[in-house]
């Protein structure tokens, strides 16, 4: 069975989580609350040294970090990896395009908006920032988005949980859906496909992570 080491509410966390429920894998989840600095802990720093989450130790002992390459791990030889080499090469473009154009300024800005709130006021220059780059790559992917229902013309895929992780949540990073009318059509149709499971329901106990 594999291990995935990973923190509450985080979207990087979120989708190998995803990926393995609707695969219908077995998965230890080992919470990291990392509000309290356990991926620090010399204890956590055995298992990954990197000190980061997530991590996925596989079945075999191995481990994997990047929560990206994490899902195109658990996706190789299931429907959710494309079945042709250009397919591929797109997805693997849209996961690029989500770790440099999406999740830098989506996660931070969250983090400070909602996971601190407390913190949001002495953010706020920074908050502001954030956003206003993300609403350059939430501009591009609202556009792709406004003639398919999925990220690849081939249908559900990697590339949609990869994207979907901290898309979804951009209204906790003080942006709003309303503004990306293709990209809300996008998340229902997503939170629709067989096996979905929300964020809030990762580190819960449930019968294929028993």
């Amino acid at each position: 069975m594999h291990t995935l080491y990973a923190c509450l509410g985080s979207g990087n966390c979120f989708k190998p989580w995803l990926a393995l429920q609707q695969l219908g894998q077995p998965v230890r989840v080992e919470l990291i609350d990392v509000l309290k600095g356990e991926q620090k802990s010399d204890g956590y720093l055995r298992i990954n040294p990197d000190g980061v989450v997530p991590f996925l130790r596989t079945d075999s002992g191995r481990g994997i970090g990047e929560s990206n390459a994490m899902l195109w791990f658990i996706a190789e030889g299931t429907h959710l990896m494309p079945d042709n080499a250009e397919d591929r090469a797109e997805a693997l473009q849209w996961m690029f395009f989500e770790q440099s154009k999406l999740e830098p300024y989506i996660s931070p800005a969250r983090f400070f908006t909602t996971i601190l709130p407390d913190q949001r006021e002495a953010r706020k220059d920074d908050i502001a920032a954030w956003q206003a780059l993300a609403a350059g790559g939430l501009a591009r992917l609202n556009a792709h988005l406004s003639n398919r229902t999925y990220m690849l013309s081939s249908g559900y895929s990697v590339a949609d949980i990869a994207v979907f992780g901290y898309v979804h949540v951009l209204e906790e990073a003080g942006l709003s859906l309303a503004d990306y009318p293709s990209i809300a059509l996008w998340i229902d149709a997503v939170r629709e496909t067989a096996g979905f499971q929300p964020l809030a329901e990762l580190g819960q106990a449930d019968l294929r992570a028993a």
